[in-house]
């Protein structure tokens, strides 16, 4: 309020012509506003907004910067559609002047024109960046929040196992593509929504003033063209949807292909792959079919209605023009009028393609939010029987029965045992029969059946799976991991990779902290080592180990296990290996229907 008054006041006193011209009579109001009562409401309530705002001022604590943002992007706003506003105005008296020639007015606004462009170009540009930068910010924010939601409560797991009734697919794509395009797309979209509001009311202004009924028919014609792509768009919103589904399934079947290349290739089953990813792309192509159609049958429309807009103020003004009634500049300023408040009422209208893409996105992100939820997840428990866990020095499994998520076919009954120091635990049993499961059990990964389990607190327990998890870090990162805290020196790690037979990487790789991808670069054999040698590093109470030294030879499993054994950790194994017994006191064979034997090694030497 007061910057707008200020600035006409400014203009009136620097140019006094110019602003007779275009305010005709506004300067005189402005004076009387300023004597009225209107003025003491609007200070009384800047100062109470500026107190509330202070009050509030220690909530916004690290995002003072995004609030700075974006009230720095709603100023630079009203400031470039002000002089949207002027410059309107400047082209109209320009075109008066030369079709009157009158040199003085002419030079006089051209001098306007050039101090409005030298102003609006570094505007235009800030504004942009500012725009841009926070998008930026938000997107930041928006990724960091889903991913710590994506890491609490081995929701990552749960997600990809069949933890949830609901299967959520590609929750990469989701966390990467879908929340760039939903902050960029929401962040446009309200600011063109505010920017439009405000060319609304500006513009809407200037045309009613040239002529009320062009006014009237811009409204009918601007309620009509929202109506009809709405309707479209609602059908193009569910093909957004399913084609962001089929081409986040086809980039992961590429994928898949690079993480699997030398199995694929040992298999030669390069011909089934490519059959495979074909259909998956004939899939993506098929509804991106569906999407050209829908879309050129919209663009079709918006073509026509943007096209004929340009006829509509010509054939209402010039009756006008012709009759004497407006002078030609008033011609230029109502098409630019007319132009600028269609476009604001078309907002919808010519967004459609991006808003429809975008919905697609919000269901998209709104379902993997959903699946995130905490609360969603006690439920899914709830809604079945669950092992107690207690925390206790030494595992003890008391009673417990095992079941897969989500289904009733139990995997092990009733089994007691207790695991300690001199009571090593080896689990057998044929392929299917829930060794593994019995580990994911343990570790609290599943949950649903009946019992209790007691064990020590979970960072007092290490996992080993057949197949190592090799980081994207250094090697001696890969070692250090997951207790990346931990300090040991070069030559303590020297002495590890001696006891786990891994001196050659010392020759191979030089340097510790020399990065590769240790997936591809070590065979499983040397994987399976690097993950004892974690044990060696972080000495945890337990360890527990599945089939992991299926990949190494006797002597290597010989001399890991011995490591073990005169070690202060306590272990349990699952394996098929005969081998295996000697290094176990109990042997725990499970059977079908959930039964279960337990014997010592005695038994099996």
């Amino acid at each position: 309020y007061f910057i707008t008054i200020g600035a006409t006041l400014l203009t009136n006193t620097v140019f006094t012509n110019f602003s007779n011209i275009i305010t005709n009579g506004f300067i005189d109001k402005i004076n009387r506003t300023l004597d009225s009562e209107i003025t003491s409401y609007v200070a009384i309530i800047l100062l109470a907004s500026s107190l509330i705002f202070l009050s509030q001022f220690s909530k916004i604590g690290k995002k003072w910067k995004q609030w700075f943002l974006l009230g720095s992007l709603l100023f630079l706003l009203l400031v470039v559609n002000g002089l949207r506003l002027i410059m309107s105005y400047v082209f109209r008296f320009i075109d008066t002047a030369l079709t009157e020639k009158n040199a003085d007015v002419f030079w006089q606004f051209m001098i306007v024109y050039g101090l409005v462009l030298i102003s609006a170009v570094p505007i235009i540009i800030i504004y942009r960046y500012t725009r841009k930068k926070l998008g930026l910010m938000w997107r930041k924010w928006l990724t960091k929040h889903f991913l710590s939601r994506y890491f609490s409560y081995r929701v990552y797991y749960k997600l990809n196992s069949e933890y949830l009734k609901k299967e959520v697919d590609n929750p990469d794509q989701r966390i990467t593509q879908d929340i760039k395009s939903f902050t960029i797309v929401t962040l446009d979209f309200l600011l063109d929504f505010f920017n439009s509001i405000l060319t609304l009311v500006s513009f809407s202004y200037i045309l009613y003033t040239i002529s009320d009924r062009l006014t009237y028919g811009l409204l009918v014609y601007a309620i009509f063209g929202t109506t009809v792509v709405l309707i479209a768009g609602n059908r193009l919103i569910k093909i957004n949807y399913a084609q962001l589904r089929l081409e986040a399934n086809f980039r992961h079947s590429i994928l898949r292909i690079r993480d699997y290349a030398e199995s694929i290739a040992f298999y030669r089953g390069e011909f089934l792959e490519n059959k495979q990813v074909t259909k998956k792309l004939k899939k993506v192509v098929k509804n991106f079919n569906l999407l050209i159609i829908w879309q050129s049958i919209i663009n079709l429309f918006q073509l026509g209605y943007n096209y004929f807009t340009r006829l509509i103020p010509y054939i209402m003004i010039a009756p006008l023009y012709l009759k004497g009634e407006l002078d030609f500049g008033s011609i230029a300023q109502a098409t630019v009028a007319f132009s600028q408040v269609l476009e604001a009422l078309s907002l919808i209208t010519n967004r459609i393609p991006e808003i429809t893409k975008f919905a697609a996105s919000i269901n998209r992100l709104g379902e993997f939010y959903e699946s995130m939820n905490p609360e969603l997840l006690q439920e899914e428990e709830l809604n079945s029987d669950l092992i107690h866990i207690e925390k206790f020095p030494v595992i003890i499994l008391q009673n417990v029965s095992l079941y897969p998520p989500n289904s009733q076919r139990k995997l092990v009954k009733n089994i007691t045992v207790r695991v300690d120091k001199s009571n090593n635990l080896l689990i057998m049993g044929t392929s299917g029969t829930g060794k593994s499961s019995l580990l994911r059990a343990i570790a609290g990964l599943w949950t649903s059946g009946y019992g209790t389990i007691f064990r020590p607190s979970p960072k007092e327990i290490l996992f080993l799976p057949q197949h190592p998890y090799m980081i994207s870090g250094s090697l001696k990162e890969q070692l250090l991991y997951p207790d990346m805290g931990k300090y040991i020196t070069q030559n303590q790690l020297d002495k590890i990779l001696v006891a786990v037979d891994l001196q050659n990487l010392r020759s191979r790789f030089q340097d510790f902290d020399i990065r590769e991808n240790w997936s591809s670069v070590l065979s499983l054999g040397e994987q399976q080592r690097i993950a004892f040698a974690r044990i060696l590093i972080t000495k945890p109470r337990y360890v527990i180990l599945d089939e992991a030294t299926s990949a190494l030879d006797e002597e290597n499993e010989e001399s890991l296990y011995h490591s073990l054994s005169t070690s202060e950790i306590s272990y349990i194994s699952v394996g098929h290996r005969p081998t295996l017994t000697k290094y176990h006191q109990q042997i725990l064979t499970i059977m079908d229907e959930g039964n279960w034997e337990l014997e010592t090694h005695k038994i099996y030497s």
